[in-house]
């Protein structure tokens, strides 16, 4: 009897995980919006566990507005307080271009180190795992550009556009730097090692930032260079920026800094998300 019992206790047991397996449903697939959250969450937690690459959003953007300012002001500009109204947008911009290329050097670590290929097989949509990344770096690139118009304030910047003049130049570089940093996803994806792309991407931003109208007047140049500088993208966001803080900008400074910037999302976000399906 007892045996018979717990026979049929057993089974009652099995017929009841049976029916809770069988009426189980599959959980919801996670929303872009919440996959994008969840990576977001994911870079910044990588801020919080090493500190150090703060350095690159505090440290380097201090250094070279002092750099330029105080030892080349002088022999440019004839001062320094009038050379640094000329630099600082310029170095505003110097420096959130270069630490750019820093999405791409994060995306290839992921995937040098096999992680990459368990985001592609979980059931998610796909761009989460770059777009969440992208989000935070923008909150990257929002520090820097607190931490150069916080100094440049203290040095003496004075920009005649006011506040607005330069929220909407810092917004104006924001978006160009989301466009590079689809540049530097591109590359993270081909690339088979950091320092191939770390190196391959200072070829491009050096050339870049200093063939540009950074640190001086274009008029001053060679005129086959002032081409080169003209249709640098670069330098057109440069004087949408400087534009936009001294009070100046038109209509067509600022929307060729867009057009600049969306020319080069129109190329490298789709040949980031080909790379992204068919890596191997």
């Amino acid at each position: 009897m007892m045996r018979t019992s717990t026979l049929q206790s057993k089974e009652n047991t099995g017929r009841q995980l049976q029916s809770a397996i069988t009426k189980r449903q599959r959980p919801k697939r996670p929303s872009a919006i919440s996959a994008t959250v969840t990576f977001a969450w994911r870079a910044l937690l990588k801020i919080k566990y090493v500190p150090e690459q703060l350095f690159d959003i505090t440290g380097f953007p201090i250094i070279y507005l002092l750099m330029f300012t105080y030892l080349f002001g002088g022999a440019i500009a004839g001062s320094t307080e009038q050379y640094l109204q000329f630099l600082l947008p310029g170095i505003l911009v110097l420096t959130v271009v270069m630490i750019t290329m820093y999405t791409g050097v994060d995306l290839n670590k992921d995937v040098s180190k096999g992680i990459f290929d368990r985001f592609r097989a979980l059931p998610i949509w796909n761009p989460s795992v770059l777009t969440g990344a992208l989000v935070i770096d923008i909150l990257r690139y929002s520090v820097a550009s607190i931490v150069i118009m916080t100094l440049g304030f203290i040095l003496g910047f004075r920009p005649e556009g006011g506040l607005i003049g330069v929220v909407l130049a810092i917004f104006v570089l924001l978006f160009f730097a989301f466009s590079l940093s689809w540049i530097w996803t591109t590359l993270g994806l081909i690339m088979r090692t950091e320092k191939a792309l770390m190196n391959f991407s200072m070829m491009i931003l050096f050339p870049g930032t200093f063939i540009s109208n950074i640190f001086v007047d274009p008029e001053s140049m060679p005129s086959f260079l002032q081409v080169i500088v003209e249709v640098n993208p670069v330098s057109i966001v440069v004087t949408a920026v400087r534009a936009l803080m001294e009070g100046s900008a038109t209509f067509n400074q600022i929307i060729w800094a867009w057009i600049a910037s969306g020319m080069i999302i129109v190329i490298f976000a789709p040949l980031t998300m080909y790379f992204y399906r068919n890596k191997k």
